[in-house]
């Protein structure tokens, strides 16, 4: 898995689909639903973290505080004619563990008790927008089963705890619109710590309540990010990427630039933490960052798109912050601890 980790990273799943004989959402037959009463339709849950997780954040105890997150997209097989992931086929329930739960929802697992759900992911080629016309309910199936899975953990497990949302890329589509039904004007929103939703472009005018967190100890709102290799532009700067809410992953303020010895250390696909490896610069829409001082660089030398490194990138700072926020939330709630 670790090879496979590594060629994710490095672009390979952004897959091209045009090669593949595609066929219509209509014709293909849905995968089976998730049951979130039922253990087996969770990637984890507080008590029963997967032992790739468990390694690297070690030893976890109960908080105050839970982190909800999604998964991005994982299911790019060109040759699988499927328009969403079935959970509960070993492999795709092993890439979610290894890929994503390890180097991404890790971040977030010393702020709070961990929920990650299993969801009939829309498969890349959804992203195509030649095939919008033949993609039919795919992207709505996807986000009614991260919807059932929140209002499943709200009924059963939340018991007015804080709640982080957090995800990446196709995670964080589903985790603005999950945060815009469930928490944008709504009780609920007394209860968010924070929202972490990198990879997906967020307009300002989106949510109606919530707004973006600008200094690194607010609460209450959200914070988006997408990266490219410094210099570098995506041919959809324009149409996507321009004028949408870009956060400093790093200082998590208004700077619009780093220096190596204010960014706390980045995952790579050793396990190990880097710190001062990366400076960024922030643009409009995007983040600029530096090709990472780390072993093998060159393997990165490459890459033009960091959208895989999101939270990679600065694992460690993004850690410590969601920890961070979590005091400020528990702080202001107090007297509700107190006993």
């Amino acid at each position: 898995m670790k090879n496979k980790w590594l060629l994710i990273v490095l672009g390979a799943f952004l897959l091209s689909c045009s090669s593949a004989k595609i066929i219509p959402f209509s014709s293909v037959k849905t995968p089976k639903s998730p049951d979130y009463s039922k253990n087996e339709s969770w990637a984890v849950l507080p008590g029963q973290y997967p032992e790739s997780l468990s390694e690297l954040v070690g030893p976890t105890s109960d908080k105050e505080v839970d982190v909800f997150f999604i998964y991005p997209t994982l299911f790019s097989d060109k040759k699988d004619p499927a328009w969403n992931s079935d959970i509960y086929r070993s492999d795709i329930r092993e890439e979610v563990i290894e890929l994503s739960v390890t180097n991404q929802a890790s971040a977030f697992a010393n702020a709070g008790n961990l929920y990650v759900p299993f969801y009939r992911q829309a498969h890349y080629k959804v992203f195509d927008n030649k095939l919008r016309s033949i993609a039919g309910d795919t992207w709505t199936i996807a986000y009614e089963d991260v919807k059932a899975a929140f209002q499943y953990y709200l009924n059963n497990y939340n018991n007015g705890k804080g709640i982080i949302i957090a995800g990446h890329s196709q995670g964080s589509m589903h985790g603005s619109k999950l945060v815009k039904d469930f928490f944008d004007g709504t009780e609920l929103q007394n209860q968010l710590v924070a929202a972490y939703l990198p990879g997906a472009g967020i307009e300002s005018l989106y949510f109606s309540s919530l707004k973006p967190l600008e200094t690194p100890e607010a609460i209450g709102g959200y914070v988006s990010w997408n990266t490219y290799k410094s210099g570098k532009l995506p041919k959809s700067y324009k149409s996507y990427y321009k004028g949408r809410v870009t956060s400093n992953p790093i200082t998590w303020n208004s700077q619009e630039t780093t220096n190596f010895d204010n960014h706390k250390g980045l995952l790579y696909y050793d396990k190990e933490i880097y710190p001062e490896s990366i400076t960024i610069e922030l643009i409009d829409g995007m983040i600029w960052a530096s090709l990472p001082k780390v072993p093998k660089r060159f393997l990165m030398s490459f890459i033009k798109n960091y959208h895989a490194f999101d939270i990679n990138l600065f694992w460690k700072d993004i850690s410590e912050n969601a920890v961070l926020r979590r005091e400020q939330w528990l702080s202001r709630n107090a007297s509700q601890y107190s006993n």
